[in-house]
């Protein structure tokens, strides 16, 4: 019964990491990779964001550089990652065209804004890969942004520009103009709240939980979610456990994702909550390990009582409407 409702959704997982360096084993499958195709079609998962991720290095000149050369060459990894069984796809139109004819959907995106290396004219350019959605931040802050978990080892312990930059603002101005969604996942409370009330778009938290259930400085707060409703935003529950739950009282499941789901629904509507893995970045808890087990999550969110409409706007169409509002620029 839950396997023939999860076939006919259309599955989207809103935040997967790729492995660095590329070892060319996505369509082929390795047990090293926690997502690939053939994970993807046992677990029915039908569209995927393949992030590049950018770590946080030093606010200097050599990084900032080395950032934008990392970004580019995985953003051309993912970009090569179209076949016979995989559509890259830059627009929502694209991403239901691919699942509609059996061939998996990636989307490319980016995760930190110091990708951009301090360079606002290259927002322009990570359109033109196709990216539909960039982090402000990781963990450390930026140029762009406060960062919610600071690095002091790069000597950024407390806040740099109490919330966005200057820089920051151009660059949410620049990706609300080439269609680019900002996420607020990783950002500091006042980048998030800066963020929501400066984008003329739909914002979104690619993976993140809600702190009520769990307080975690990652997570997002009732004031935050209640923003990100007003703003037309959608937040996606992410599958790492020390977001999910304590870390005292165990490893999280799909039920404990399941239960942030739920919260968030009730708080601010089912049309504002979606799921995510951050598998290949840190994600996996009990029941979903790797994307061929993505069925249970389907089974966990019918166990806490949502019906195939609601699993449907959960499982992608939240996420989807943000993004096409995006592209109508």
């Amino acid at each position: 019964m839950t396997r023939d409702i999860h076939d006919r959704l259309l599955t989207l997982d809103s935040h997967i990491d790729i492995p660095w360096p590329d070892r060319n084993d996505f369509e082929t499958g390795s047990a090293e990779r926690q997502v690939d195709l053939p994970k993807l079609r046992a677990g029915g998962l039908k569209a995927v964001c393949l992030a590049a991720y950018i770590p946080q290095t030093r606010l200097e000149d050599a990084p900032r550089q080395q950032a934008w050369e990392r970004v580019q060459a995985m953003l051309e990894v993912i970009n090569g990652l179209g076949s016979e069984a995989v559509s890259v796809c830059a627009s929502v139109k694209a991403v239901r065209e691919a699942v509609a004819s059996g061939r998996v959907a990636v989307v490319p995106a980016v995760e930190n804004g110091h990708a951009l290396g301090g360079d606002l004219s290259r927002v322009d350019r990570l359109a033109a890969y196709g990216v539909r959605y960039m982090t402000l931040t990781h963990n450390g802050h930026n140029d762009l942004a406060d960062a919610a978990i600071p690095l002091p080892a790069l000597g950024n312990d407390r806040a740099l520009h109490g919330g966005l930059s200057p820089l920051g603002r151009a660059v949410i101005a620049r990706m609300n103009e080439t269609g680019i969604v900002v996420d607020v996942s990783h950002a500091a409370k006042t980048t998030m709240m800066q963020a929501v009330a400066l984008s003329s778009r739909p914002i979104v938290a690619s993976h993140s939980c809600a702190r009520a259930l769990c307080d975690h400085p990652r997570n997002l707060d009732d004031e935050q979610l209640l923003s990100l409703r007003d703003a037309g935003g959608v937040i996606q529950i992410t599958a790492m456990s020390s977001f999910l739950k304590p870390s005292a009282q165990g490893r999280a499941s799909v039920a404990d994702l399941a239960r942030h789901v739920r919260y968030v629904a009730d708080l601010i509507g089912v049309a504002h909550v979606g799921v995510s893995s951050d598998f290949d970045g840190g994600g996996q808890i009990e029941g979903w390990a790797d994307a061929s087990q993505t069925a249970s999550v389907t089974e966990a969110l019918r166990r806490e009582g949502f019906a195939e409409s609601e699993l449907a706007a959960i499982w992608g169409g939240n996420f989807l409407r943000v993004l096409e509002q995006a592209e109508a620029r």
